[in-house]
């Protein structure tokens, strides 16, 4: 076992270490998914509105796999500082099972809902029929992607970074290097359209649990599957769900916000709602390299938090939400200074365009603030502390965004939710602030 680097390297490095692998592989995610969408968008502006609807049910999936791995992250980490190798190898094992009981779950659950749903936000046929041919393809990898997730909460929790960056760079690549490739029908491949988006999607996740497969038979975790823990222990499986499920919940309450926004401005026009569904790609630049330092930063809390070091827990805290805070901040400058630039990649509609440049300039206005409740509820994740993470979620996604948006909607027309992003994230930061200080996590 060689983990005991968590709480021996200088802090600032070690978090870089840690981060800094995360942080490229977060953005070259970023890269796909605006590629992805540009794509798209060349098919139709109805294709590029289907994505937007089905995007939200395609979030839930990566959330409950996130989430789930969060949890696995957050127990084998403690474990490994509490130097309980045994728990550490169940907690391993047991997540493993669950996250490909979840998977088989999700692909069957998902596929069978998808006509309904789309149904509930469009009256467009054309755009419905566009949903149902992109997620029959993309959700069939469900169980691919909950098993790639729990792989990379695993190498996270035992410091292995890298391992992590180099399966998602493969995986994010060849996507991006297939999604021209098989929509349009390059060379001797076939026209696909959209179906050929979500195929490159799979095939990504593939090559990316192929790669996790192939560096744990050549390099060997320091946890291990083990046959004799197969058999589900309470205790353990219910620490799991402890954090896994508020870890899930945090993630997925974004689907339930896209949806409901959703609902909202479909009264007023599916360009709203275009909208929405490319600010929540373009956005991707900016929340994903902050997730990516709170992933190089979970492990180490739990680790550090199970050995008993506490000051090295405020500390680690504390540089992330320097770090996040100065990744907002670039991303409210860009967002103020060149929206109508970043709507144009994917629309050449003047009136959506013009829509775009509004709700980017007022969303962004609550990106620096949001940098508090993003790192407190990711620490909180780190410490197990799940249900005091999924209170900062709840407020930010659900209690006070969704009735802000619903009120100001009806009082000033579709702006009302833009504004909204702003109130909640302001509102959000204070009672992050004060969940994190009442936990007292150090």
């Amino acid at each position: 076992m060689n983990e005991t680097f968590m709480k021996e390297k200088p802090v600032f490095s070690l978090l870089v270490s840690m981060a800094f692998p995360m942080v490229i592989s977060m953005l070259v995610n970023s890269l796909y998914n605006i590629v992805d969408s540009y794509f798209v968008a060349k098919i139709s502006e109805d294709a590029m509105t289907a994505l937007s609807l089905v995007f939200p049910v395609q979030n839930f999936i990566n959330a409950a796999g996130i989430g789930f791995g969060v949890g696995m992250n957050a127990v084998i980490s403690f474990y490994l500082g509490a130097k309980d190798y045994e728990k550490a190898d169940m907690a391993t094992t047991q997540g493993l099972l669950l996250s490909a009981v979840h998977g088989v779950l999700l692909t069957i659950v998902s596929i069978e809902i998808m006509p309904f749903f789309l149904r509930l936000f469009t009256g467009s046929e054309a755009v419905a029929a566009l949903g149902i041919q992109y997620s029959d393809i993309a959700f069939s990898f469900a169980l691919v992607v909950s098993l790639s997730m729990a792989f990379e909460k695993i190498f996270q929790a035992v410091g292995r970074m890298k391992v992590t960056m180099i399966s998602l760079l493969i995986g994010c690549c060849t996507n991006i290097a297939l999604d021209p490739v098989l929509i349009f029908g390059l060379g001797f491949f076939p026209k696909m359209g959209i179906r050929g988006a979500a195929l490159a999607t799979g095939i990504g996740q593939v090559l990316t649990l192929c790669v996790y497969f192939v560096i744990c038979k050549i390099r060997p975790l320091s946890v291990h599957v083990r046959r004799s823990y197969l058999r589900p222990d309470k205790h353990m499986v219910g620490k799991l769900y402890a954090i896994g499920i508020p870890a899930t919940l945090n993630m997925a309450l974004s689907s339930v916000l896209i949806s409901a926004l959703n609902a909202i401005l479909a009264v007023y026009s599916e360009a709203y709602i275009l909208v929405l569904g490319i600010y929540y790609k373009l956005q991707t630049f900016l929340y994903l390299p902050a997730n990516g330092i709170i992933q190089g930063m979970r492990p180490l809390i739990g680790y550090n938090y199970g050995a008993g070091e506490h000051k090295r827990v405020k500390k680690i805290f504390e540089l992330v939400l320097v770090m996040n805070g100065l990744i907002m901040l670039g991303g409210t400058v860009i967002c103020m200074t060149i929206p109508a630039t970043l709507m144009g990649l994917f629309t050449h509609t003047p009136e959506t365009i013009r829509v775009g440049e509004t709700a980017l300039r007022l969303i962004s206005a609550g990106f620096l603030t949001s940098a508090i409740s993003v790192t407190a509820s990711g620490a909180l994740e780190g410490l197990g502390k799940g249900m005091q993470s999924l209170v900062i979620s709840l407020c930010r996604y659900i209690v006070i965004i969704i009735p802000a948006a619903m009120l100001l909607s009806y009082a000033i027309g579709a702006t009302g939710v833009w504004h909204a992003f702003w109130i909640a994230e302001g509102l959000t930061a204070i009672i992050s602030m004060l969940v994190f200080r009442h936990c007292k996590a150090y």
